[in-house]
């Protein structure tokens, strides 16, 4: 990420702030922009107060709104990172789209329903060597989401797997070409 030197970071579905918070921190000798959304006004609120604790040179910005919704023609081939830790948990569809705590977990069929609903507005959201970073399950098929990025001409490999009691966990990133 350092050598990378982001400008612009966005966190979609940011929940507690604190991915948000240690981009800061991580970033900080670059004073990136982290934009930080999620539909839920009590984790917008939370990320608020989380990233206000943070210290170095970072701007933060907490936004309420699905994805990038209402910032979507301003970034457009700007974001340099985006991270994403969708609900990914596998439930019935009638639970996934509100804006409460189920947000934050609830995926739908495969838990594929949220992640989906982004996947096709990534590569133009990203700017040239951009990279997008996201959380998925076993269940959420990793492997057929980096062919559907690799088709949208994203380079993508897993860069971490841990079990969390009976989910594997995997980090998928995705890098735009230059």
């Amino acid at each position: 990420l350092h050598a990378q030197r982001p400008t612009i970071c966005v966190e979609i579905g940011s929940g507690s702030g604190c991915v948000s918070a240690f981009l800061g921190q991580v970033l900080a000798p670059h004073g990136s922009l982290i934009i930080s959304t999620d539909v839920n006004p009590a984790a917008t609120l939370a990320t608020q107060q989380t990233t206000e604790r943070s210290s170095g040179p970072a701007v933060f910005a907490q936004c309420r709104m699905r994805f990038v919704q209402a910032l979507e023609q301003r970034l457009r081939g700007n974001i340099d990172v985006l991270v994403f830790n969708p609900p990914y948990v596998v439930t019935p569809e009638e639970e996934v789209g509100g804006t409460g705590e189920a947000a934050a977990w609830a995926g739908g069929c495969d838990g594929r329903v949220v992640v989906d609903q982004l996947l096709p507005h990534v590569s133009m959201l990203l700017a040239p060597g951009g990279t997008f970073y996201l959380v998925v399950i076993e269940e959420n098929r990793p492997d057929e989401i980096i062919q559907l990025m690799a088709a949208q001409g994203l380079d993508g490999k897993r860069v971490i797997e841990r079990r969390a009691g009976r989910e594997r966990l995997s980090v998928l990133r995705f890098t735009k070409k230059q």
